[in-house]
């Protein structure tokens, strides 16, 4: 507790000093009073009133009233610092005063008038965000959310490639709507309607908790001690794209219409919701030119690696040198404000003209005003390039944390994309039971670190922060996550 006290301290110090990411703040906002229902009511009115599928994180849930940047406060005024971004959201910081300035002059302005008429931001917005496209990737349709653009993408590729059927990895998260919970590969997530009709799920090309590969064979800046680098195309990395390349033949060849009969192939870059798994170097090369020889389109789902969030590259698709044909994306375009947008060529984006296509609210005046003000941030700030730098310096410092703790299997990702897997054991891999998980998990929680957890046996805390957290961040998230997983293994 002494090391993580200090380092609190070092950090408070930086947010008094303005700090490198509070450089767009002139102050040091202080905790606003709380008004609202008090905790026990709000925990009541959750229980009653609201859905109960929505579930609250924690032993003891947050009530979360205020935020600035890289921080949130709680309805006691107590300030945590936020490692997860309202599940990969936020990208440029809560309530940036960049974003805020762009809503608060367009609120002012002009709410809503729908598509019907033209308003500049909308415009001005969908010329911005084509410029970050390579290619002729260069038409954007505006929607509301991942899920809807998902939904829109699976439609436009139907309509496109005359195709019906639909390939999507195991372990993927690709939205929740009606028609994107047949793509989703979590039976957590689904329910008992039907909802994947020419679906196919191929094997996950999982290189810790698969059949094939090591972590060495995947795109990561750090690796654990002990664990080689294997190149792209050749050894072990090269055998294991072979191997999940032929599971995907297997559904092919007994699942899949003779012929040319595929409509498209979804891929997030890193998956996120699945537990932040990345495939073996090479993998999505061979799967997008498979998936086109088929007839299908390859759709990059960029809703959470998407924005600089991987640090390398804009867009996570461009850190496995593919190109696809349609891209995906929301949560962090926005900054928090519901966002979404579908991006593809002219060739592709026209089928929709066979009929008339309409979305209320997708691409308001707010929203435009909104997407414009993350887009100069993330330049403006190189928030991509934070993200690269603290991200990897993050990295370095959990990786460690499976060389020293039995009950940590394997650390992965790059930028601010990663996630940490947790087991019994580093021989068996059997995913660490759920009480030791919500102890650590509680911990940090009470040491004033907010993390996500995911995976689909739930054993994966999941770390994807606000783009412009520090390295002294860094270093409190990794003092504290360490303090906890020491404690919980020791009682174990």
């Amino acid at each position: 507790m002494e090391t993580i006290s200090r380092l609190r301290g070092e950090v408070q110090g930086r947010w008094r000093m303005l700090g490198r990411c509070t450089r767009a703040l002139s102050t040091n906002p202080a905790p606003l009073p709380y008004e609202g229902p008090a905790f026990e009511e709000t925990k009541t009115i959750r229980k009653n009133n609201l859905s109960p599928a929505m579930l609250t994180y924690y032993s003891e849930p947050l009530l979360i009233h205020q935020g600035s940047m890289q921080w949130l406060w709680d309805h006691k005024g107590r300030r945590y610092l936020d490692m997860f971004g309202g599940i990969v959201t936020v990208s440029v910081g809560h309530c940036h005063p960049a974003v805020n300035a762009a809503l608060h002059d367009q609120v002012d302005r002009l709410w809503h008038t729908t598509n019907i008429y033209m308003h500049p931001k909308v415009h001005e917005y969908a010329a911005k965000l084509a410029s970050t496209m390579p290619g002729n990737l260069k038409v954007v349709y505006m929607v509301n959310s991942g899920s809807e653009a998902n939904d829109l993408a699976m439609y436009m590729a139907r309509l496109y490639t005359g195709n019906n059927d639909i390939l999507a990895f195991r372990n993927a998260y690709h939205g929740m709507s009606p028609y994107t919970m047949g793509l989703t590969a979590h039976s957590t997530w689904k329910f008992s309607v039907p909802t994947g009709m020419g679906i196919h799920h191929v094997m996950n090309p999982d290189v810790y908790r698969g059949l094939w590969g090591t972590p060495g064979c995947r795109d990561c800046p750090v690796l654990p001690q002990g664990v080689e680098v294997c190149e792209e195309g050749e050894g072990e990395c090269a055998a294991a794209v072979d191997n999940y390349m032929e599971q995907m033949e297997e559904v092919v060849r007994y699942s899949l219409p003779k012929g040319k009969s595929v409509a498209a192939f979804f891929a997030e870059s890193i998956q996120g919701v699945g537990g932040s798994v990345q495939y073996p170097k090479g993998y999505l090369k061979k799967a997008f030119a498979r998936v086109r020889e088929l007839g299908g389109l390859c759709v990059s789902d960029e809703v959470q690696t998407g924005f600089g969030r991987t640090g390398e590259h804009f867009w996570g698709f461009e850190g496995h040198g593919v190109m696809p044909d349609i891209v995906t994306m929301a949560k962090g375009m926005g900054n928090g404000f519901p966002i979404g947008a579908v991006v593809t060529t002219p060739e592709i984006a026209a089928t929709l003209g066979q009929a008339l296509h309409f979305n209320t609210f997708g691409g308001n005046p707010m929203a435009g005003a909104v997407g414009l003000a993350v887009l100069d941030t993330i330049e403006r700030e190189q928030t991509m390039e934070n993200s690269r730098v603290v991200g990897t310096y993050l990295l370095q410092k959990l990786v460690q944390l499976v060389d020293r703790y039995r009950i940590v299997g394997d650390v992965r990702g790059k930028g601010l994309m990663l996630g940490i897997e947790m087991v019994e054991d580093k021989e068996s891999k059997k995913p660490l039971n759920g009480a030791a998980m919500m102890n650590i998990w509680d911990r940090t929680k009470e040491a004033g670190v907010l993390i996500g957890k995911g995976g689909h046996f739930g054993n994966v805390f999941r770390l994807k922060p606000p783009m412009c957290i520090t390295k002294e961040d860094a270093d409190l998230t990794a003092a504290v996550i360490e303090e906890a997983v020491q404690a919980v293994q020791a009682s174990m």
